[in-house]
C-alpha cells in the first residue's frame, strides 16, 4: 500500500518536480542572462505572491511596475500556477517578478456578476480535477459548463463524485453513469474522503512536474478529499450540516501544493457560478450531438423554434433530444453571445481612453516646449 502523500521535502525539489520542461527552459533563456531564475507562483496574497523555486527556496515576491502595465487585461497578470522570470533582491530590497513565462494551460473562467473579465483559476495545469456530488449539488447543465471550461483550457477533465457514505449506492452510480453521458472522455470516480472509497484512485493521476486543480461549490469536499490524500490537516475544514450533508467552505484562496510522492495540486475556492469564458467553437465541440441533429434542419438558417422542418424540434418532441439538455444549449450561446458584447464594449472604452491619453500627453508635450521657448527663446 502507498503512503500517505505529503508536501515534498523542499530542499530537494527539482524545476522538474515543479513542472519545469523544455519549452519553459527555452522561453526563459534570455531571462537567464539577465541574472534572473524561474520561480513558480504557489500563492496569491492579492499584493504580493509566494514563489517557489529549485531548491524548495520560497519568496515573498511582488510584481514589477512594467509587467502589471503590460499587461491587456487582469487575467493576463502573473496567477497561481504560472512560471516567472524572479529578479531576487539582497537586503531590505523586494524580490520582483520581471516577467512572466508563456501559460500551457489555462483554466479560467469569466467573472462572476456582470464583468467582461477573465478569471485565472489555475495556470499551466494538465488536469482539472471536478468535484461534486450525488446530492443537491449534482447540476448537469453545470456540469456541462465545466466540460466546456476544461476543454478550452486543453487539460482533461477528472470528475469526483464525492460524499458516497452520505447516498446509497445506486443514487451514487446513477450520478456517475449520467455525468459519463455528458462527456465520455473524462474520468468518473465516485469517492469519499470519511471512508477512504477510491481516494488512493486519485494518486494514480499524479505524476513528478503534473499540476491538478481541484474545482467544485463551497462544502463539497475539496479540501477533504486533499486532506485524506495528504494524510493529514493541510486544509482547514469546516463543520458538517446535519441537513444537506455539506461542508462549510473555508478554502479562502488558491494555493499550490508540490507533493514528495510526486505531483502537484492546486486547491481553489469553492464556486457558486460557472459563467463562461470560451468561444462558440469550444461550445459547438462539446454539443456535437445538438449539431449534428441541427444539419438535418430543413433550412441551413433554421432558428430552432416554429420553423418548418427543424430537426431540433423534432428531435426534442421525440425525446431522443433532452429539453433540459438543449435548453442548457441555448442558454450557453446567449451567454458567449453577451460576453462577445461586451468585450466588443470594453474594447471601444478602452481605445477611447488611449486616445483621450494620447492626446493629454501630446498637449502636455506642446505647453511644456511653449514654456521652456517662452524661459529661453534662444533653444
Amino acid at each position: 500500500m502507498k503512503e500517505a502523500l505529503c508536501p515534498v521535502t523542499l530542499q530537494n525539489m527539482t524545476l522538474a518536480e515543479l513542472g519545469w520542461n523544455d519549452d519553459f527552459e527555452k522561453e526563459f533563456a534570455p531571462f537567464a542572462k539577465k541574472g534572473w531564475i524561474p520561480a513558480r507562483l504557489i500563492r496569491d496574497n492579492k499584493i504580493t505572491y509566494g514563489a517557489l523555486t529549485e531548491g524548495g527556496i520560497e519568496y515573498e515576491v511582488v510584481m514589477s511596475g512594467k509587467v502589471y502595465h503590460d499587461a491587456e487585461s487582469d487575467a493576463a497578470l502573473p496567477a497561481v500556477g504560472d512560471w516567472v522570470a524572479l529578479e531576487t533582491g539582497t537586503g531590505e530590497l523586494d524580490h520582483v517578478i520581471r516577467a512572466r513565462l508563456s501559460r500551457q494551460t489555462c483554466f479560467s473562467r469569466k467573472e462572476p456578476g456582470k464583468s467582461s473579465e477573465e478569471q485565472v483559476m489555475a495556470a499551466n495545469v494538465s488536469m482539472v480535477c471536478i468535484v461534486t456530488d450525488a446530492g443537491s449539488d449534482l447540476n448537469l447543465r453545470r456540469m456541462e459548463r465545466f466540460f466546456a471550461l476544461v476543454n478550452r483550457s486543453e487539460a482533461r477533465a477528472i470528475v469526483l463524485v464525492n460524499k458516497s457514505d452520505l447516498f446509497p449506492r445506486e443514487q451514487n452510480e446513477e450520478a456517475a453513469r449520467s455525468i459519463r453521458e455528458l462527456n465520455a472522455e473524462a474520468d468518473v470516480i465516485i469517492t469519499s474522503a470519511v471512508n477512504g472509497e477510491n481516494v488512493k484512485v486519485i494518486e494514480n493521476y499524479l505524476e513528478p512536474g503534473r499540476s491538478i486543480t481541484f474545482v467544485g461549490s463551497s462544502g463539497v469536499g475539496k479540501s477533504s478529499l486533499i486532506n485524506a490524500m495528504l494524510g493529514d490537516v493541510w486544509q482547514e475544514e469546516g463543520e458538517v450540516n446535519n441537513v444537506t450533508g455539506k461542508g462549510r467552505h473555508t478554502t479562502t484562496a488558491r494555493e499550490l501544493i508540490v507533493l514528495e510522492q510526486g505531483g502537484i495540486l492546486i486547491d481553489n475556492p469553492g464556486i457558486r457560478e460557472v459563467q463562461m469564458w470560451t468561444d462558440e467553437y469550444t461550445l459547438r465541440e462539446k454539443f456535437t450531438d445538438i449539431e449534428e441533429i441541427a444539419a438535418s434542419c430543413k433550412f441551413h438558417d433554421c432558428k430552432h423554434g416554429t420553423d418548418a422542418g427543424c430537426a431540433i424540434r423534432e428531435a426534442v418532441e421525440s425525446g431522443r433530444l433532452s429539453t433540459d439538455r438543449y435548453e442548457g444549449y441555448l442558454k450557453l450561446e446567449e451567454e458567449i453571445a453577451e460576453l462577445k458584447r461586451r468585450l466588443k464594449k470594453r474594447k471601444m472604452t478602452l481605445e477611447r481612453r488611449s486616445k483621450r491619453d494620447h492626446k493629454i500627453k501630446a498637449r502636455n508635450l506642446a505647453d511644456r516646449i511653449d514654456l521652456e521657448w517662452e524661459e529661453n527663446p534662444r533653444l
